[in-house]
C-alpha cells in the first residue's frame, strides 16, 4: 500500500521559540472539530429559530382568537341590551292603548268621574308593569337616616325638631331599584 507523500510530510510551527513538527494529518484534524462544532451550533441555531417561529405562530392565533372573542361578546352583549329593553317596550305597548282609549272618551264624555277611573286604572296597569318587571319604590319617608347610598340631598333646612337633626325631612322624588341596583336616587331634604 502507498502512502500519499502529503501525508508523510511535516510542516514546522514555532511556538515559543520552540519548534515543533506536525504532519499534515494532524492539521486537518484540528481543522476539521471546529467545522463539527459549527455545524452543532448551526443546528441548535437552527432549532432556536424554529422555536421562535412556533411561538409567533401560537402567539397570533392566540392574538386572533382573543380578538374573535373580544368583538363577538360586544355583539352578544349589545345584542342582549336590546332584547332586554324589547321586553320591557312590549309590557308598555298595551299601557299605550289604554292611553289612546282615554282619550278618546275624554272628547267625547266630559264626565270628571269616569276620567279618573281610568287614569287610575291605567296608573295601576303601569305600575303593575313596572313591579313585573323588577322595579321597586324605594323606601323614603320623613325620620329615617339620611343614606347616601340612596338618598340625594337637594337642599338642607333647619330641622323643625331635634329628632329630625341629620334626617330626612321631606320626600321631594321617589326614589326606585331594579332588582337590588338603584336606578334613581330619592331626592330628599335633611335637616340640620
Amino acid at each position: 500500500m502507498k502512502k500519499d507523500k502529503t501525508a508523510e510530510k511535516e510542516v514546522k510551527v514555532e511556538e515559543n521559540e520552540e519548534v515543533k513538527t506536525i504532519s499534515i494529518d494532524e492539521v486537518q484534524e484540528e481543522i476539521q472539530e471546529p467545522v463539527v462544532e459549527k455545524k452543532e451550533e448551526l443546528s441548535e441555531l437552527e432549532k432556536t429559530k424554529v422555536e421562535l417561529a412556533d411561538a409567533k405562530d401560537k402567539y397570533l392565533r392566540l392574538y386572533s382568537e382573543f380578538e374573535n372573542y373580544r368583538r363577538r361578546t360586544a355583539k352578544e352583549k349589545l345584542e342582549l341590551i336590546q332584547t332586554g329593553t324589547e321586553g320591557l317596550i312590549t309590557a308598555l305597548i298595551p299601557i299605550i292603548d289604554d292611553f289612546e282609549r282615554a282619550q278618546k272618551s275624554n272628547e267625547e264624555d266630559a264626565d270628571l268621574k269616569s276620567v279618573q277611573e281610568g287614569m287610575n286604572l291605567i296608573a295601576n296597569k303601569f305600575n303593575s308593569t313596572l313591579v313585573q318587571k323588577g322595579l321597586k319604590v324605594m323606601e323614603s319617608k320623613q325620620g329615617i337616616d339620611f343614606d347616601p347610598e340612596l338618598h340625594e340631598a337637594i337642599t338642607q333646612i333647619p330641622a323643625p325638631t331635634k329628632k329630625l337633626k341629620g334626617k330626612v325631612v321631606d320626600v321631594v322624588e321617589k326614589g326606585y331599584f331594579l332588582g337590588d341596583k338603584v336606578v334613581r336616587f330619592a331626592k330628599v331634604v335633611t335637616g340640620n
